[in-house]
């Protein structure tokens, strides 16, 4: 596929670095020679200097045969404006555009070929707000994924020293929980991926994720870990986009106390928020958080556009006694540095982000793509379609799959019903399919198992 990526920042660069790594044709675009000569001795890609909405870069960039332009620089008018000379001079047929401005996202009909010609919008905000607000209803929980609108999640958490199977082979679930049925996908232990199987004992402090029904998650975790009595009281540090969202959703069922920098800021959130108590002031300000009885907060999650600001902000409210804290680390690769300490977690909006980006870059017909533990591996949701002829997958049993080395499938979603996968497990057309890689090498060969013969056509 020949991709064009405008911004080389975070989230181009870390776009291309996983899309480059699949034999795609990846040319990126910056104003900033710098970043691109980072990239370009890093990567096997492309690049071009100069602005991207400018139709000369745009053809300079290959934009003429293009299959698919990805507009992700810090402007949302830069964005909007490359898409429009895509779709007007080049016929581009795919067109992905990160807006963050919540005055273009509310408007209706804004993004249409008639208009503003984007076919995915992604807002990095909204992306990162759910994510905390899953993290949020799962108290314990490393990363919660959700499938098929939420019928199946996929839930990552930290085994402990005297969870019931901690010590004991997985194919003793079915023993400890007899009514509830759940796939462990994927184990990490001191950071590596062990592909899971019925003899494989569970240890102290592996990362297991699982899949199970909505329904199930928290009965398995209580298998795995301590389970966490529920948030009640929730601090944020930070009244930006994030903050504000996040508190707009979660105010209604906790108590919410935001605390921020700026007057005006403020005030705007004092307006448009409910219930949630807004704090003028600094989150590293020691006076303000004892003040304001951080011993008492159930979590504290710091959320400002400041790495530094975030750490010592989280490190204060932990040592004064927030029972849990979570920052956004906006450098990816401080993220394994800080989380798993005095830091519970730490989140990457770029990481975040990508998967909804790899969603439309992948072949087939892909739902969804998430990355785990921080991109070292995957989870794809896919569409079996065709028949026993046209397919490879459909009206096979799941032992019967020629698997890529490193995969599994965890789930199938059949219409409402969620169905965790054993080897006889039979694949029809239409089911929705959770796989999980723990080798991104393999990806490709993931998606030809869902992509349909012409005989089906």
């Amino acid at each position: 596929m020949k991709i064009i990526i405008l911004g080389a920042g975070q989230v181009g660069g870390t776009l291309a670095e996983h899309l480059s790594d699949e034999a795609n044709d990846i040319t990126v675009v910056d104003t900033d020679g710098d970043r691109l000569r980072d990239l370009g001795d890093r990567l096997d890609i492309r690049t071009v200097q100069g602005r991207g909405s400018f139709p000369t870069v745009l053809r300079q960039a290959g934009a003429d045969d293009a299959d698919m332009l990805v507009a992700v620089t810090n402007s949302d008018e830069v964005n909007m404006v490359a898409c429009q000379v895509a779709y007007t001079f080049f016929h581009t047929p795919t067109k992905i555009a990160r807006v963050r401005e919540a005055a273009y996202l509310t408007r209706a009909g804004l993004f249409d070929n008639e208009a503003i010609p984007v076919d995915v919008l992604i807002s990095p905000e909204q992306v990162v707000t759910n994510y905390i607000k899953r993290l949020i209803e799962y108290p314990g929980a490393l990363q919660v994924i959700d499938f098929a609108e939420g019928k199946a999640q996929l839930v990552g958490v930290k085994a402990y020293y005297g969870g019931p199977l901690v010590g004991q082979e997985l194919r003793q679930i079915r023993e400890h929980m007899p009514n509830v049925d759940t796939r462990v996908a994927a184990i990490f232990r001191r950071n590596r991926p062990i592909l899971p199987k019925g003899d494989t004992v569970i240890e102290a402090d592996d990362e297991v994720f699982f899949i199970a029904a909505k329904a199930h998650i928290r009965a398995v975790m209580s298998e795995l870990r301590r389970l966490e009595d529920s948030y009640k009281r929730v601090v944020i540090a930070g009244g930006g986009h994030i903050g504000e969202r996040l508190a707009e959703a979660i105010e209604s069922r906790y108590q919410v106390k935001i605390i921020e920098m700026n007057p005006a800021r403020c005030r705007h959130l004092s307006e448009v928020l409910d219930s949630t108590i807004v704090l003028q002031g600094s989150a590293s300000d020691r006076d303000l958080l004892v003040e304001e009885n951080i011993s008492d907060a159930d979590i504290f999650l710091a959320l400002t556009n400041d790495d530094e600001a975030n750490i010592m902000s989280s490190l204060l409210a932990k040592r004064l006694g927030a029972r849990k804290v979570m920052t956004i680390i906006n450098n990816p690769a401080y993220v394994d540095l800080v989380q798993g300490g005095d830091i519970d977690i730490a989140i990457s909006p770029q990481l975040a982000t990508i998967g909804t980006l790899l969603t439309h870059v992948r072949r087939g017909d892909i739902v969804s793509v998430h990355s785990l533990r921080r991109g070292a591996a995957e989870a794809i949701e896919a569409i079996a379609h065709g028949d026993a002829k046209s397919s490879k997958v459909v009206g096979k049993m799941i032992e019967d799959i020629a698997l890529p080395p490193g995969t599994t499938i965890g789930a199938i979603i059949r219409d409402e019903e969620v169905l965790i996968a054993h080897d006889d497990t039979v694949i029809e057309s239409g089911d929705h399919v959770i796989l999980f890689l723990v080798d991104k090498k393999y990806i490709r060969d993931a998606e030809r198992l869902f992509q349909v013969g012409l005989t089906f056509f």
